[in-house]
Parts: C-alpha cells; sequence; structure tokens
C-alpha cells in the first residue's frame, strides 16, 4: 500500500466487526482484529495446537510459531529476537520483571513513575516497593497534561535505579519526549522502563533509536489478540535471575521470563496482527490519524472541555473530555444508544485524572484509529 495514502474502503473491508454498523471509538481500550489476524488464531488451533518439542509435525509446527513470533516481534520493537518476551498481558509481565529486578535492588533505592502512567507502570513499583522498602516518587504534570521535564531532572538522585514512562499517555494522548526522558534516566544511571501500550497502534517503535532498557506493549492494542508482549536489553536480563521452573529454557535469554506454556494460537495472531500493520505502514496510518484527530478538534463544541493538548502536536488521537451537565457514565450510555462505543472513567489512569481533578467520575475518552473514518468523527461530533 501507498506510504503517504491510506485506502480506507478497503482497510475497512478487512475488519468483519466495522460492519455491523457501530462507530468504534473504544480502540484506547482495545481495537478490532482484521480477518487476516482472525484466521490465524483459528488456523493455528486447527492445524498445529500441539505443545512444544514433540517429535510429531503438529508439534514442530507449533515449535516454529515460536521462534517466527519472535522475529516478528523483534521486527516491530526494532531489536533482536532474543531480546522479546512474551506473556499473558502487560501488567502481568510488568510485575514478573520489576520482581525480578527487584533482586538487584536495596533498601532506599528509588523509583521514579509519572502521573501520564497507566497503573500497570504504576502499581508493580508500588508493590515492590513495599516489598523491598524502596522510595516510589511521582514526576508531575503541567495543566495541559505535558510532563513536567524540569520535576523529573530535580527528582532524579544517585539513588534512583528506574524511571518509568508512557510513550503515550492511555487517558489524555499526550506524547512525552522519550528521548529526553531516556537522556536524564540514563545520566543519572538509571534504567529507562517504557510503557508503550498506548503508543503501539498510532506510530513505529524502536527500542534502539529510543535507547529504552525495558519497554512493554499489548498485541490487542495493535489490532492483535489479548496479549503482552515485552523488550529486554540482553545485556540487562543476564543480569537478573528469572522466576521459572528449573527445566525450562535458559536460552534464548528472553524465554527465561516466559513461564508456562504460551498462548501459541495467540502468538500466530500477533504475527498476523504486526503482518497487517507493515502492510499498511506507518506513514498512510499517521496521516490518517492526524486528519481524524484534527477533525475532532476543529469541531468540538463549547458544551465539551477538553483535558489534554488541544493540538496534534504532541499527542495521539486520544481525547478525553467532559460534557457540561452530563456525567462521564451517562455520555456513554447515551452515545451508545446511538451506537458510538465510547470509554468513560479513569482507565486506570488514576494519577492523571487525580491531578486534573477529575475523579471519581472521570471522564469520556474517545480514541481514533487508522480505521476510523472522517464521518464517523462527524456522527460524535453531532451526537455531542
Amino acid at each position: 500500500m501507498d506510504a503517504a495514502t491510506l485506502d480506507l474502503e478497503a482497510v475497512r473491508a478487512r475488519f468483519p466487526a466495522l460492519s455491523s454498523g457501530a462507530v468504534f471509538l473504544d480502540g484506547p481500550g482495545g481495537t478490532q482484529c482484521p480477518q487476516s489476524v482472525i484466521d490465524a488464531i483459528a488456523g493455528y488451533l486447527r492445524d498445529s495446537n500441539a505443545n512444544l518439542g514433540g517429535a510429531f509435525a503438529a508439534s514442530g509446527r507449533s515449535d516454529d510459531l515460536v521462534g517466527r513470533s519472535h522475529a516478528v516481534a523483534a521486527r516491530f520493537l526494532g531489536c533482536r529476537p532474543e531480546e522479546t518476551i512474551f506473556g499473558q498481558n502487560m501488567t502481568t509481565l510488568n510485575f514478573a520483571l520489576t520482581r525480578a529486578l527487584g533482586r538487584t535492588l536495596s533498601a532506599g533505592d528509588e523509583i521514579l513513575v509519572t502521573r501520564l502512567d497507566h497503573d500497570g507502570n504504576i502499581a508493580p513499583w508500588l508493590e515492590l516497593a513495599r516489598d523491598l522498602d524502596l522510595r516510589v516518587g511521582f514526576v508531575e504534570i503541567h495543566e495541559d497534561t505535558r510532563l513536567d521535564l524540569d520535576d523529573l531532572e530535580r527528582k532524579l538522585t544517585e539513588r534512583t535505579r528506574v524511571v518509568a514512562f508512557p510513550l503515550a499517555s492511555n487517558a489524555f494522548g499526550t506524547t512525552p519526549d522519550a528521548e529526553r526522558i531516556v537522556e536524564l534516566a540514563h545520566r543519572a544511571g538509571a534504567l529507562a522502563w517504557a510503557d508503550a501500550v498506548h503508543y503501539a497502534p498510532h506510530g513505529p517503535i524502536d527500542v534502539a533509536e529510543l535507547g529504552v532498557d525495558v519497554l512493554l506493549c499489548s498485541p490487542y492494542k495493535f489490532f492483535g489478540p489479548h496479549l503482552g508482549l515485552a523488550y529486554g536489553r540482553e545485556e540487562l536480563l543476564r543480569t537478573w535471575r528469572p522466576y521459572k521452573v528449573r527445566p525450562a529454557a535458559e536460552e534464548p535469554v528472553g524465554h527465561r521470563f516466559e513461564t508456562g506454556t504460551l498462548a501459541h494460537e495467540l502468538l500466530a495472531g500477533c504475527v498476523a496482527a504486526v503482518e497487517y500493520v507493515e502492510e499498511l505502514g506507518w506513514d498512510a496510518i499517521r496521516a490518517h490519524e492526524h486528519a481524524l484527530g484534527q477533525r475532532f478538534l476543529d469541531g468540538l463544541p463549547d458544551r465539551c472541555t477538553l483535558y489534554g493538548l488541544r493540538t496534534m502536536e504532541g499527542r495521539v488521537p486520544t481525547f478525553a473530555f467532559r460534557v457540561a451537565g452530563v456525567p462521564p457514565r451517562a455520555v456513554a450510555e447515551r452515545l451508545a444508544e446511538r451506537g458510538i462505543a465510547v470509554w468513560d472513567g479513569d482507565y486506570y489512569a488514576v494519577e492523571g485524572m487525580d491531578r486534573l481533578g477529575l475523579q471519581p467520575e472521570g471522564a469520556v475518552r474517545a480514541g481514533f484509529v487508522h480505521y476510523n473514518t472522517l464521518d464517523e468523527v462527524d456522527r460524535l461530533l453531532d451526537a455531542l
């Protein structure tokens, strides 16, 4: 497909769910799957459903799939296959990886997280701090939801071991300056630990270019199945003792952190999801999403209050807002009656919601991805 254009009619025809007529603006909570992903999952269960290491054909095909899935994941993340780790979901992987890192930490060590983070990149650190007597500090955000990099720099100390941050806010769409965050973390001798869950459907990830030490994401946010995927820098992973059963393989190094039997059918779906995104190309995806987001910003009614950046620069097309006089849940319910799916609440971004005074009700969240249309944006604006 051309790098600068998107054949939206052809794209939408590949997603069975879109034929229902519903307007899916719930992508921040999970995207729809193209038929190729659905076929890959069903095909594995039909033709290759077996455990690994057997002498028979189905097991051999499963072995091949696991190797291929790591290779494709590495291509998606910009790393080596042995540095990729699959798991149940991002949060489960993050609890596992933070626990492994915890074996190298000492009482009084510090972790920095941000008010932009999903709780999946906060709670694991809070629990680790409870167990090991660590300190967790919060990097603040400005009123417009930009990360306060001066506050980050002030809070870094010689005891800071990790700076955990998102590539994009799942609540407000804000994309902080990852390059600067990594630079500051490494200058202080700390690890840069990135949550890419919300960013992954909106732009390319290159862990080598970013310079992060650990990065986590979720294929179900980029048109694949419910699964977790992580990158860990090989030199770092080799310094950790994993929590695993004794017979489990030590090599490749990322496999040490894959506990139990993986969901092979979901790996097949993940491969198909990455191949789908690669076929479209990020230039076309980003150009179309920029247009969708600008249309929303330009047409947002006066009775709606937007929380976050009022430009498409420095963000992805995810928007948190409130409608004057109508609770967020009621807005979501009324939109659902019109066939428009949005989210309400805090979406596990509790720190950001607290910072902006939006708890306990949170806000309405509409998120656009490349399969959405300008007409769907207009339907939302008309309904609002």
